[in-house]
């Protein structure tokens, strides 16, 4: 038989909280608290005077507050160092010079005086018209050309082409297209090449050899680099095996040119 549980551990009943009322005063409220006090700041706010903006020119932000005196201005930088007075200037200055043993090649284009025009550089491209528009949006400002032979079959060209843009995006986004499709085989070395030293985006190709029945072996070397607003493409030519160090020299002495 069960015993009866102690009166002081029965369960009494608990009276529950009527909360909807209580609830729907406090939300009132607060509704009523917020229109309230958005309508007295717009009033506030509608009856000030507009606040005038301050002038768009302040020459009290200039720096330096004033003008430094004669003899404690910083002189310019000598032209070894500053990167304008070098670029803005004849660009085919700017061309490495011809190595020794080797002539000037005046049946390329634009060895005439220097120049090559946009329309005849993007020729040497497989997609022409393309690469031409491409160059034309891309602000190219002007190419420098050089070319070269020695002996019966070896050419080298070297095309410094500079770009208007301040920032110096057209050079890169040239040169690194260039880089991009080099690894391939359909129009490029088919070989990842090798990094020219000290430019720290350049690098340097051999191309596979191409057979043809009734011609010659046909070899090519290619650099590419670009240094601030130009990119520098070299190439050479041959009917003989192009080494490494041929190509590797000539894109290094370009590069300390730059």
């Amino acid at each position: 038989m069960t015993e009866p549980e102690p009166e002081s551990m029965a369960a009494e009943p608990v009276a529950k909280r009527p909360r909807g009322r209580t609830t729907l005063l406090i939300a009132a409220a607060a509704v009523l608290g917020i229109a309230g006090g958005t309508a007295v700041g717009y009033d506030i706010q509608v009856g000030r005077a507009p606040t005038a903006l301050p002038a768009l020119s302040q020459p009290d932000l200039a720096y330096p507050a004033k003008a430094l005196p004669p003899g404690k201005a910083p002189d310019p930088l000598p032209a070894s160092q500053d990167h304008r007075v070098r670029t803005d200037g004849d660009l085919r200055k700017l061309l490495v010079d011809r190595p020794a043993g080797w002539s000037d090649d005046g049946s390329a284009p634009g060895t005439g005086n220097g120049w090559l025009r946009p329309d005849v550089y993007a020729r040497s491209f497989k997609e022409e018209g393309s690469m031409y528009e491409y160059f034309l949006e891309s602000d190219v400002r002007r190419i420098a050309v050089a070319a070269w032979k020695r002996g019966q079959y070896r050419t080298a060209q070297i095309e410094l082409v500079q770009f208007g843009s301040s920032t110096f995006q057209g050079a890169k986004e040239h040169a690194e297209g260039q880089l991009g499709y080099m690894p391939g085989f359909e129009i490029g070395a088919g070989n990842s090449g090798d990094a020219i030293k000290g430019s720290g985006n350049g690098r340097y190709f051999l191309y596979k050899v191409e057979r043809k029945p009734g011609y010659l072996p046909s070899y090519q070397a290619r650099a590419t680099v670009y240094r601030g607003d130009i990119v520098a493409d070299i190439h050479l030519y041959d009917t003989v095996p192009i080494s490494k160090k041929d190509i590797r020299t000539l894109a290094e002495r370009q590069l300390e040119r730059l």
